[in-house]
């Protein structure tokens, strides 16, 4: 055998109890678990005392750039991801035509940056998968982005699609899907996507669900009116027979502290009548998105040139203002923007980079400027390139949602910007570190399930995810006394520790905590 993890813990990924074993690893895959002693193979790996656990699985990734613009990715396999779900929140690059791609550069850089000379050599998502198959370090699950696909068949007005370009709409998703995407995101915050009513979304899932895939919504507001914008996704799932994956299912703003209970008990009462629900959260407070995002959707209309020329408009500007400040943009999840709690954490601009890890209101008031005028001259400066963070969270909603029957993890993680949110590098450490050692919310054996066989299985999986003999050999070795998160909102870019061992693919990609030069990712591809 390739490698032998000689009496690992294993946790198996299935929930019950870890158990000591060896492990054996052979062209890839799981080979052999034996009792502890008695395998060899040609290189052996003393894991007395670590755990030895399926490869972690992110399931809201925003690596869609970043797997081929910086391909030793650090961030991600140092924390023990050997797959991530990309294409995510309804805005990534495939399908595409030459335009459509254009204007998705310039709305995305934010997200992923748009990297000079980078080559765009694909425009479908059969394209796109093979250009992943060129070399990345993780193995990759693709959504079809609704946003995108709106884009592509029927433009970035605010109205109702025609029937004609419904249909081409559902011609297109099921031509990627059949090309091996995985099922669908929406980003129902994010323009153009979020012009798409309750039917629009119902008639795509039922293509969706046609597929065997899930549909992965970002939903209308995590803010004010957050309940009611579950129950919406819950609706479309159940109208279309179509899975359900909540994105970030969190509960924000101050108009939900304590109210996790509420969204837990409306989806209990779904699951127990029938609906397929799963649902993914990080485990920190603030969120991560572009700084154009908190602009009402009208604002944002015809793409990103016609968003600038509002901005420069003195009597729009006044318009816009009136609903970030008083009414509550639909961008900004419904509630009255707060300044002190949006910091800006990425620019492309170097004449801006003085404004990173600033709050909007303090650089404003340093500026001698009133904020909401500042954020739009920023956004004009920056072309709409800027990030930011939004202090908007709440402990007590985080932890009783990480509890829930149906949980994944996801990063959500943004790994571009001067101060990108920590949780591109920690997410699936701190869990281990902070949440189940320090913490007790969650039980070693139930987090490692939460992620690995869950998001396996939601994703149709058969050979991932588990520690089985015959599985690919997607795996992780950890010490559960050290392993934590190191990764800071001041020095985001730091590799956890305490996982000193994870393979892709049977191939090493930490090998004693150090990053190997493989690439032995791959693009998965949903069969039927």
């Amino acid at each position: 055998m390739d490698i032998v993890y000689r009496g690992a813990r294993v946790v198996d990924g299935d929930g019950g109890p870890g158990f000591v074993a060896d492990v054996g690893v052979d062209e890839g895959r799981i080979a052999e678990i034996a009792d502890a002693g008695t395998l060899s193979g040609r290189r052996r790996i003393d894991a007395d005392g670590l755990v030895l656990a399926p490869g972690f699985v992110d399931m809201h990734a925003h690596s869609d750039l970043q797997l081929l613009a910086e391909p030793d990715h650090t961030a991600k396999v140092s924390q023990g991801v050997t797959l991530e779900v990309i294409g995510q929140d309804g805005l990534s690059y495939a399908p595409v035509d030459d335009g459509t791609l254009e204007t998705l550069r310039a709305q995305l850089a934010g997200w992923n940056d748009d990297p000079p000379g980078f080559d765009w050599n694909w425009r479908s998502v059969a394209e796109y998968l093979d250009r992943l198959d060129t070399g990345i370090a993780t193995n990759a699950a693709y959504l079809v982005p609704q946003g995108t696909l709106r884009l592509l068949c029927a433009g970035y007005d605010d109205r109702p699609v025609t029937e004609d370009e419904l249909n081409r709409m559902r011609e297109v998703l099921a031509d990627s899907l059949a090309e091996g995407a995985f099922g669908m995101s929406s980003g129902l915050t994010y323009t153009p996507g979020m012009y798409a009513d309750t039917a629009e979304l119902a008639a795509l899932c039922e293509v969706v669900a046609s597929s065997g895939g899930y549909y992965s919504p970002h939903h209308r507001s995590y803010g004010a009116g957050a309940l009611a914008a579950y129950e919406e996704m819950i609706e479309v799932s159940r109208t279309s027979g179509c899975p359900l994956h909540l994105a970030h299912a969190t509960m924000n703003f101050g108009v939900n502290a304590g109210k996790a209970g509420e969204l837990l008990a409306m989806l209990d009462a779904a699951l127990d009548t029938g609906c397929a629900i799963t649902l993914d959260t990080y485990p920190y407070l603030p969120g991560s998105t572009s700084l154009h995002a908190l602009l009402p959707s009208w604002a944002m209309a015809g793409g990103v040139t016609a968003t600038l020329e509002r901005l420069r408009d003195p009597a729009q500007r006044q318009r816009i203002r009136q609903v970030l400040e008083i009414e509550g943009s639909d961008g900004c999840h419904g509630v009255a923007v707060e300044w002190d709690a949006i910091e800006i954490n990425g620019v492309r601009e170097p004449g801006n980079a003085h404004l990173v890890g600033r709050s909007v209101a303090e650089s404003a008031q340093a500026a001698g400027a009133q904020p909401t005028e500042f954020y739009f001259d920023v956004l004009i400066s920056e072309q709409l390139g800027a990030s930011c963070l939004m202090h908007v969270g709440h402990e007590d909603n985080v932890r009783a949602i990480m509890r829930h029957r149906t949980h994944t993890a996801g990063s959500d993680g943004l790994l571009v910007g001067a101060r990108p949110h920590p949780r591109a590098w920690g997410t699936f450490p701190r869990y281990l570190g902070h949440y189940v050692r320090e913490l007790g919310v969650l039980g070693l054996e139930e987090c490692v399930r939460n992620m690995t066989s869950r998001p396996a299985d939601r994703l149709g999986l058969t050979d991932r995810g588990r520690v089985r003999e015959g599985h690919v050999a997607d795996l992780v070795l950890f010490d559960p006394g050290t392993v934590r998160d190191t990764a800071t909102f001041d020095e985001p870019r730091q590799q956890a520790v305490g996982i000193p061992h994870v393979l892709v693919n049977g191939v090493p990609v930490i090998d004693d905590g150090n990053r190997t030069d493989a690439l032995p990712g791959q693009a998965l591809r949903k069969t039927r």
